[in-house]
């Protein structure tokens, strides 16, 4: 079943194009960028505009926060916990890049 303004909309399309409005586009001629899942185009834009991150990267940036820590660290026990937590950040972050 078509849209219900289906008529409308090809007749404003059609004068658009008649009056020249599609010539000189920025882009024209070249094909359109290929969505890698149109399914979920939409989920991915929303997580895009909103600073989401693959999973890698996000362990990443938590890996070298505790680095930069440990740097810090002067205390013996404090250190020992942030090597452990270090520990667990690398495997999870090979095992997230092993999964892509």
């Amino acid at each position: 079943m078509d849209h219900p303004l289906i008529d409308l909309i090809n007749a404003r399309i059609a004068k658009a194009e008649a009056e020249g409005a599609f010539d000189n586009l920025p882009g024209a001629g070249r094909r359109l960028p290929d969505c890698d899942d149109p399914e979920n185009a939409v989920l991915t834009r929303i997580l895009k505009d909103n600073g989401a991150v693959p999973q890698a990267v996000a362990l990443s940036r938590e890996l070298a926060a505790l680095r930069e820590e440990l740097r810090e660290a002067s205390d013996r026990d404090a250190r020992r916990r942030l090597i452990q937590d270090m520990s667990l950040l690398e495997t999870k972050l090979e095992i997230a890049r092993k999964s892509r």
